[in-house]
């Protein structure tokens, strides 16, 4: 039976916490019987993971693949607790910590090639033997190291994509003009997009569906077996929306719409800034022509950032009370 009887992590219910914030937290150690000369620690932990599998050459006549991989720390920090006489008697013992979040650390993410994680981990030990560990994972917002570079692109954006199609089974010529206009480009994550999109339905037949998406690029840097640097270029669906309408042939129809980010989300960024990713964001209409097999689709760039200044994260402050009979040691 283990001397621990239990390991706990107390941390304010803070849902997303912000790069450049602080954590304020306490191990609670509960034993049951003395424990001579003991480890304990809290350390905080931030790291990004890819990898990926490629055709290793393309000529040869059997399929040989190679992993692509890379990993980046983003912080590492420890806090070792001061055990005073160098021991602990039995009972309940707590610990504060403290640790201060890096400002250019970047956002929680996952996806099938890559993530970037962190977590808070407590541990216990006994000539080194560990005796009892608890990892808490954090989301965390990154912020926009560079963002003043965006700060004057403040101009309304409008994008206007047209696709073409002959109906054979009546020699007659069709079009679907997408034009999405938006007065600004420059987003937050938990901030919604509220655009317009203006369709005219040239063909004879009813345009019935528009969709909408937002759509995260990354470009993923990695290394093969044999040290070579390779890249990849993923794109995934942040938030989606359809739109069902019955547009006439000749009709143009107008519609508003509203797409919500999530919180957290990368910040558009570059490699330089996250080492081995790299994110950029699109704001994608989608519309079939109608009775055909082409689609006319409109893309427009825009920026997601985050500051200090502008992004506030909700925190709801939780004050940590000792319970009774409760020994502190640092």
């Amino acid at each position: 039976m283990s001397t621990v009887k239990a390991i706990n992590l107390v941390l304010p219910e803070i849902e997303v916490y912000l790069a450049g914030s602080s954590i304020d937290g306490q191990l609670v150690l509960n034993l049951r019987s003395a424990l001579v000369d003991p480890l304990v620690k809290v350390e905080l932990v931030g790291r990004g993971f890819l990898r990926w599998l490629e055709e290793d050459n393309p000529d040869l006549d059997y399929y040989k693949s190679t992993a692509c991989t890379n990993d980046a720390v983003y912080v590492f920090k420890t806090e070792n607790f001061h055990i005073e006489d160098g021991w602990l008697d039995s009972g309940v013992h707590t610990f504060d910590f403290h640790f201060n979040l890096p400002p250019s650390i970047p956002s929680t993410f996952a996806s099938k090639i890559g993530c970037i994680s962190y977590f808070v981990q407590g541990t216990c030990c006994s000539q080194h033997i560990v005796l009892a560990k608890e990892e808490r994972c954090l989301l965390l917002q990154g912020t926009a190291g560079n963002h003043r570079r965006y700060m004057e692109d403040k101009a309304p954006v409008v994008v206007k994509a047209r696709k073409d199609v002959m109906y054979c089974c009546c020699f007659s010529y069709g079009s679907v003009i997408l034009q999405i206009s938006l007065e600004k480009r420059i987003f937050c994550p938990g901030e919604a997009i509220v655009f317009k999109t203006d369709i005219s339905n040239r063909t004879c037949k009813n345009v019935r569906k528009v969709c909408f998406a937002v759509h995260c690029i990354v470009l993923y840097s990695g290394f093969s077996s044999r040290g070579e640097l390779r890249s990849l270029e993923n794109q995934s669906e942040v938030t989606r929306m359809e739109v069902l309408r019955n547009i006439a042939p000749s009709e143009t129809m107008r519609v508003t719409s509203t797409l919500v980010l999530p919180k957290p989300m990368p910040v558009t960024s570059t490699l330089k800034e996250n080492k081995i990713m790299a994110f950029k964001y699109e704001l994608v209409g989608t519309s079939d022509l109608p009775w055909t097999m082409s689609t006319v689709i409109a893309r427009v760039p825009i920026i997601i950032t985050a500051t200090l200044d502008h992004f506030s994260v909700e925190q709801n402050t939780t004050t940590l009370h000792e319970n009774k009979g409760v020994i502190s040691k640092k």
